[in-house]
Order: C-alpha cells, then sequence, then structure tokens
C-alpha cells in the first residue's frame, strides 16, 4: 500500500504543478481566471467504516475550481474593448439571425447565446457585426428605437451591429430663445418695420435650423419696442417673413436696397411684460411660445421638395431688464445629415454611434448574463464558458442593474494571476512532488531489505 499511496501523491503533486504551470502561462491572457487545484484525502471503506488506526490510502484531486475573481483593468485606445467591472459574462454566439437585405423590414428572430467570457477584447468583421477573435458575434439587447430613453428589450438578443450609414437628419421642432430685451430702448425713430432698415427695430438675433431632408435655413428674428413694456417680434425664415398660428404662405419679394431680396414682414407676434421685467405674454397668450406651422418651404425655394416645416420658438426665460440686449440662450434640436465618426459605450452597455452633425443614435445595449454557480461552469477555452446543470440557468441582464457588475469601455479585464503567488505555489507543489518520490524510494529500501535477509 506505500507504493500506492506514494502514487497518489506524486499524481496529485503533478496535477497541482501542472495547474500552477497553467496560471503561470495565462498570466497575460485577457479575462482568464486562475485555477485551484483542491484536495481530499483516501480511506479505505468497509462494512465496519474507518478503523482508529487505518493510515489512509492516499490523496485524491477533487476539483480544478477556478476563482472568478476581478482582475486588473487596463485602458486601451479602442472604444470596442470592454470590461466587465463586478459581476457578469459577455453573451456570445456561434451564429446569429441577421436581416434580409432584401426584405429589411421583415422579422429576424432572436440570436441564441452558446458561450460567454469575460474577455471583452471586440472587432468589427466585414460586415460590420461586433466579434471576438474567434469571429463569435457579441449579443446586445435590440434598442426599442433610436435613443436610450426608448428602452431595449431585455432578453430579445440580436447581433450587435455599427452600420457605416449616414446619421439621419433630425427636423427642427423646437427653438428656445433666452433673451434679455433692453427695456430701456427707445422707439424706433422710422415706420413702418422693414427688416432692411435698421432704424426700424430695435435688435435681430438668427440661428441655422434644418428641414426633414437636413437642408439648413436661416431663422432671424427682430425685436421691434412699441411701448412701455411692449414688443413686436417679427420672424424671417431665409429672407421670408412668416406668420405665426397658421400654414405660412410667404408674400411676393420685394426688391430692397441690399443686394439680396428680401420677403415683406409675416404679422407681428406681440411679446410683452411685467412691470418687474419678466415674461408676460406672447402672441396674446400667457405663454412662453409661439408656433409656426406648415411652412411651404417650396415657396421659399422652388428647388427644395421636402415636407413642410412646423416648429416653435420658446421665449422662457426671456427678460426686459434695463440692459443692453443679450441672447443668454440659444439653441435648436434639428440636425443635418452626418457621417459615423465613432462608437461610445456607457457605464450600462448602451451603444451609441456618434455622427458629425453632433448626433447620435442607440444602437443596443450590451447583455451581461450571470449564474448560480460559476465555479460549475464547463471550460470552453479561448476564455469562454458554457452553462452546466449545474451552474443553474443564465441570468440575463444590463450592466449596473440587478447585481451586475458596471461596463467600462475602451478598456480590457487582465489575467487575474498574482505571479508571486503562483511560485510560491510552485516551490510548494515541487517540494510535495520529491517528498512522494523520497515516499517511493524508502519504500523501496524497505522490500529490498526483506528480500536480502
Amino acid at each position: 500500500m506505500g507504493f500506492a499511496t506514494a502514487l497518489s501523491g506524486l499524481k496529485a503533486a503533478s496535477t497541482n504543478l501542472q495547474v500552477t504551470g497553467n496560471n503561470i502561462a495565462n498570466s497575460q491572457t485577457i479575462g482568464f481566471k486562475e485555477s485551484r487545484a483542491e484536495f481530499a484525502d483516501v480511506y479505505a471503506s468497509s462494512l465496519g467504516g474507518v478503523s482508529k488506526t487505518q493510515p489512509g490510502s492516499g490523496v485524491k484531486v477533487t476539483e480544478v475550481a477556478q476563482q472568478f475573481s476581478q482582475g486588473n483593468i487596463e485602458s486601451t485606445q479602442n472604444s470596442l474593448d470592454l470590461a466587465v467591472s463586478g459581476n457578469g459574462f459577455f453573451v456570445l454566439a456561434d451564429t446569429v439571425n441577421l436581416p434580409d437585405p432584401n426584405n429589411p423590414n421583415a422579422a429576424v428572430a432572436p440570436s441564441v447565446p452558446s458561450a460567454y467570457t469575460r474577455n471583452g477584447a471586440f472587432q468589427l468583421n466585414s460586415s460590420g457585426n461586433v466579434v471576438n477573435d474567434k469571429g463569435q458575434y457579441l449579443l446586445a439587447f435590440a434598442a426599442n428605437g433610436t435613443t436610450a430613453a426608448e428602452g431595449f428589450s431585455v432578453g430579445v438578443f440580436t447581433p450587435l451591429t455599427i452600420s457605416t450609414a449616414q446619421g439621419l437628419p433630425n427636423a427642427t421642432e423646437n427653438i428656445n430663445m433666452k433673451l434679455n430685451i433692453n427695456g430701456a430702448a427707445n422707439l424706433p425713430i422710422t415706420t413702418p418695420f422693414s427688416p432692411t432698415d435698421p432704424l426700424s427695430y430695435n435688435n435681430t438675433t438668427s440661428i441655422t435650423i434644418y428641414d426633414v431632408q437636413g437642408n439648413a435655413h436661416i431663422a432671424s428674428t427682430y425685436y421691434v419696442k412699441t411701448g412701455a413694456n411692449a414688443w413686436d417680434a417679427y420672424l424671417f425664415l431665409d429672407n421670408f417673413g412668416i406668420s405665426a398660428g397658421k400654414p405660412a404662405v410667404p408674400g411676393p419679394k420685394v426688391v430692397s436696397t441690399v443686394a439680396t431680396p428680401v420677403n415683406t414682414p409675416g404679422t407681428a407676434i406681440p411679446v410683452t411684460f411685467t412691470a418687474t421685467g419678466l415674461l408676460d405674454k406672447v402672441d396674446g397668450v400667457a405663454a412662453s411660445k409661439v408656433d409656426f406651422v406648415e411652412i411651404d418651404l417650396s415657396i421659399i425655394d422652388p428647388n427644395l421638395s421636402v415636407n413642410p416645416m412646423t416648429f416653435d420658438i420658446d421665449y422662457y426665460g426671456t427678460t426686459q431688464f434695463a440692459t443692453p440686449f443679450s441672447v443668454n440662450g440659444l439653441d435648436q434640436d434639428g440636425l443635418p445629415a452626418g457621417n459615423l465618426t465613432g462608437i461610445d459605450v456607457d457605464a450600462s452597455g448602451v451603444v451609441f454611434a456618434r455622427y458629425s452633425n453632433g448626433g447620435s443614435k442607440a444602437l443596443g445595449q450590451v447583455a451581461l448574463a450571470r449564474f448560480q454557480s460559476n465555479q460549475s461552469l464547463a471550460k470552453l477555452g479561448d476564455t469562454s464558458w458554457a452553462k452546466t446543470s449545474s451552474s443553474g440557468v443564465p441570468i440575463y441582464g444590463a450592466a449596473g442593474d440587478n447585481n451586475f457588475g458596471g461596463i467600462q469601455s475602451s478598456a480590457l479585464e487582465g489575467s487575474n494571476v498574482d505571479l508571486s503567488e503562483q511560485l510560491v505555489k510552485l516551490i510548494i507543489a515541487q517540494q510535495a512532488y520529491q517528498a512522494n518520490s523520497q515516499t517511493i524510494t524508502t519504500e523501496k529500501t524497505l522490500i529490498q531489505t526483506i528480500l536480502n535477509a
């Protein structure tokens, strides 16, 4: 029995050396999780149980258990490099269901996960899909719209695809103007109002807005003081006077004194203030907005054939104080067409396409999975795992929710192997191997002594 006991020790020590050597070999492998050889003693069983004097039959390896502690996260220069900080695995699929290029509106069956990984080194393939170095697809939850606020269909997997198509233009719907109009200003010295006559108005400001095709238009507003705390505002779109509250059909052009023809003004929009200089009414209503509807752009430019524009101007926060006219806020929500300039991934795993027009589009949310028992996952190699009956069914979710960790973009999780610790374990495993070898040598010497007696 001495030889058998020593041989079991040699086998266990050899396994321990293999495990330690594998840890050392993968100390630089992205997403690698170190393993630990776990041992148990062995006793011969009998009907009477284990005797008090039973010396034991050796040792056996019960499990090579992987340790899923967090590895160090290192920054990179690739926005598609992803690292999970905390609990969770990226979800991969060997094959996916892609949209039919001949029928892009047809329903696409959800893709089925096949593996799970902590290795977040992803790249684009020739079709624009995000894949790992084995060509496996990174799965994401499908976006319900184009913005993160519209949410994602958690549990409905789709391959994460980065389209190089142009970002769609967005027609202006809201113009926000936060002004201070000089309450101490004098009344214009000439009448009637004309945008070509600077003496007929007090102030003006302009902003670029966009129609549904992304064509740019200049929206100019002119302000004329008509009395105490009372002003008239005029809107001109590409030099055409536009009236509020009804479909705006510009009148005929008139020849101005400047090189560019300017249309006759639309209906004046009265803007009044309280005695304290705060906004009171716009267009006769106790509100800050005024609507411009169904503006026929083909009348402004016969070369355009686009849907009519409808937008509002919001004067919320505008004041009338005795200080010079100033523009304290001026923005609009339209966008021209844009080209793809980059990809952003936020901490919740939402992937945004960023365009040169300043816009962005939510492409999907990176799917994460977690298990009741990580150590029961099947090792597939290439730092990936598969579910087993012992691991439990995968629980899917988004980063930051339901006990999932966060996602860091332009970063990778390194191996969790501590080289110093592994080198110490290597020495211990070597000594154990040598000691068990010595047991065999001693047993051999005893047998030879008996045989030579």
